[in-house]
C-alpha cells in the first residue's frame, strides 16, 4: 500500500510558490507530510504546514487539488492557497529530526518564494514531475484567483 503525505502549495499573484528547503539535502520542497490518526488529509496538510513554515491557513481558503502519483511508493494529497506575498525568511519550522550525529535539527531550514518557471529547478525529480506534468502551476493559480462560483 502506498504512504500518503498531505500538503499545501502556497503561492501568491506574482506566479511564485512557498519553497522550504529540506534540511541536510541539496532539494527543496513543499509543506507536507504523513497523516496522524483520525485526521482527513485536510486537517495533516495544514497541520504540516503550521508546524513545518509557522503558517495558519483556514480550511476554507484551500482548494482541493486531490490525490495525486508522486513516488512509486507514495503519494499526495495536495491543497493550494493563495497568500500575499511575504517576506519568507519570516517562517519558522517548529518540527524536528535527530540527525545521524544525534543533532536534534528543524526538518526545514530556508524558506524562499521560487518562480513557477524556476520551481523544477530546486525541487527532486518526483516533485518536479508533479508540479511542471502533472499539475500546471499557472493553472492553478488562476482557479484559486478567480470568484468563488467560477472555479473550474
Amino acid at each position: 500500500m502506498k504512504k500518503l503525505s498531505c500538503g499545501i502549495l502556497v503561492m501568491n499573484a506574482q506566479h511564485e510558490l512557498l519553497l522550504c528547503h529540506a534540511t541536510g539535502t541539496w532539494h527543496w520542497d513543499i509543506p507536507k507530510g504523513g497523516m496522524d490518526d483520525g485526521e482527513t488529509p485536510r486537517d495533516t496538510a495544514l497541520r504540516e504546514t503550521a508546524e513545518e513554515t509557522g503558517l495558519r491557513f483556514e480550511a476554507g481558503a484551500l482548494q482541493e487539488l486531490g490525490r495525486l502519483r508522486y513516488r512509486p511508493d507514495k503519494a499526495l494529497h495536495l491543497f493550494a492557497v493563495l497568500s500575499e506575498r511575504f517576506d519568507a525568511a519570516g517562517c519558522h519550522c517548529h518540527s524536528h529530526f535527530v540527525d545521524g550525529w544525534g543533532r536534534r535539527r528543524p526538518e526545514m531550514d530556508g524558506f524562499e518564494w521560487t518562480p513557477f518557471t524556476r520551481v523544477h529547478r530546486r525541487v527532486g525529480r518526483h516533485m518536479a514531475t508533479l508540479l511542471t506534468q502533472t499539475l500546471s502551476l499557472p493553472t492553478v493559480l488562476a482557479q484559486l484567483q478567480a470568484p468563488r462560483g467560477d472555479a473550474a
